[in-house]
């Protein structure tokens, strides 16, 4: 790769001792799978190896023996230098005496500041209404629902506890049985019409439903296939969501909350401090999208490739939580890794760009965050999680630079915002 403002290339040597070493101990793991007519495995002379295989064939292996600490080496040489990026290797030249690498790095570019006091950028208001203070607390009802054994007959609503089996000209398919299978009706998980002719009937009750698959169904079998299901009933459930009244409110366990007004309240201040984050945050976003305009930064293509890398990582873990892989999700939107990283790649290059605002604003304005700084960070923290500074500490042993550099940052914040 060409020199630039934004690369630097160190070449390390491997000789001597060490190499040899490398090749050594190449040749002993060739030695150990290598088959030459004469000899059993393993059991070929290494002066017979080398006659028929060249010492060239170790080249490789040796390579992958001195990699560490040639890296090592390399970070020594440049340790006074800002590496922005994942340094790439290649191998200038190898041969029986010596292999030199040459470790291409991505240095962190120059930022020439524009505007960033003074924005004129609005923040937006906050507004929470009634309805969704009550679709918040409908939510918090519905997670305390019960399902209640009922006499009568199934309603919209209720859930039927079934067994059922489907038939096509009199013969069971595949997939069209199942046992005390619970079914919310109305909730148009199985084919249309399969749910409405279950109103009506009651525990213990069997009936003989006809109905027709879809034109769209993925089954070929059973596309547009008119079918049978043999239906019986073993229990109807009521559902009952849970009034707002003092038996809930104890269900509940939040502190103060003893009336709907209570709950009201709190909820409106949930809701309201959520609403404040997120605001803030594309506050900040808008407020760094704004001096992007005006400064000048050449950001190398190496940068937006590993942050790219790693928003795809973190997507990556963020659907792992919701029990999808990320091989699932490419086959789920008949997409790819590469698809992925193109997507990401305009976002990529926001954020190093913006990370790299901040970061000179930082050094231009002299920010410093001092022991005492932490040190209140450590006590705001736990009070915000009832811990004490000293256990707020021990977890963040080893790892204070994180709060440090937060810290940094959000007085960078300060002055964008003009506080």
């Amino acid at each position: 790769m060409e020199e630039n403002k934004n690369f630097k290339e160190i070449t390390v040597k491997v000789d001597g001792d060490k190499w040899k070493s490398a090749l050594d101990k190449a040749l002993d793991k060739a030695l150990k799978n290598v088959k030459v007519d004469g000899f059993r495995q393993g059991k070929v002379p290494k002066d017979i190896y080398l006659k028929r295989y060249g010492v060239e064939s170790l080249f490789w292996d040796a390579s992958d023996y001195c990699i560490e600490e040639a890296y090592d080496d390399m970070l020594k040489e440049a340790k006074d230098l800002e590496i922005a990026a994942q340094p790439m290797v290649d191998i200038k030249s190898i041969d029986e005496s010596a292999i030199e690498y040459v470790f291409t790095l991505t240095l962190k570019p120059e930022v020439k500041l524009g505007k960033y006091k003074g924005l004129k950028v609005e923040k937006e208001k906050i507004e929470v209404t009634k309805e969704e203070i009550e679709h918040a607390i409908d939510h918090m009802r519905e997670h305390y629902k019960e399902n209640i054994i009922k006499e009568g007959s199934i309603e919209k609503g209720d859930i039927a506890v079934i067994d059922f089996e489907g038939f096509k000209d009199g013969v069971a398919f595949e997939g069209g049985k199942g046992e005390n299978y619970s079914l919310e009706i109305g909730s148009n998980t199985f084919i249309p019409g399969f749910e409405d002719q279950l109103i009506g009937m009651k525990a213990g009750e069997e009936k003989d439903l006809d109905l027709t698959f879809p034109e769209d169904y993925p089954s070929e079998d059973l596309k547009g296939a008119k079918v049978v299901f043999k239906v019986k009933v073993n229990e109807v459930k009521e559902v009952k969501i849970p009034e707002l009244d003092k038996e809930f409110f104890e269900d509940l366990g939040m502190d103060g909350i003893n009336t709907k007004k209570d709950l009201e309240n709190q909820v409106k201040e949930n809701i309201t401090a959520s609403k404040e984050a997120q605001v803030e945050e594309k506050y900040i976003q808008d407020l760094l999208s704004e001096i992007v305009k005006t400064t000048e930064v050449d950001v190398p293509d190496t940068m937006v490739d590993d942050e790219t890398e790693l928003m795809v990582h973190e997507f990556a873990e963020h659907i792992k939580m919701q029990g999808i892989t990320i091989e699932q999700f490419y086959k789920f939107t008949r997409s790819s890794e590469e698809q992925l990283k193109e997507q990401y790649k305009e976002a990529a290059l926001k954020r190093i760009k913006h990370r790299l605002i901040v970061e000179e604003i930082i050094k231009q304005e002299k920010i410093e965050v001092t022991d005492e700084d932490v040190e209140n960070e450590l006590e705001e923290i736990g009070k915000k999680y009832n811990m004490t500074k000293e256990e707020v500490k021990k977890h963040y042993e080893g790892n204070l630079d994180y709060i440090k550099c937060d810290l940094e940052v959000r007085k960078a914040f300060s002055i964008i915002k003009g506080e």
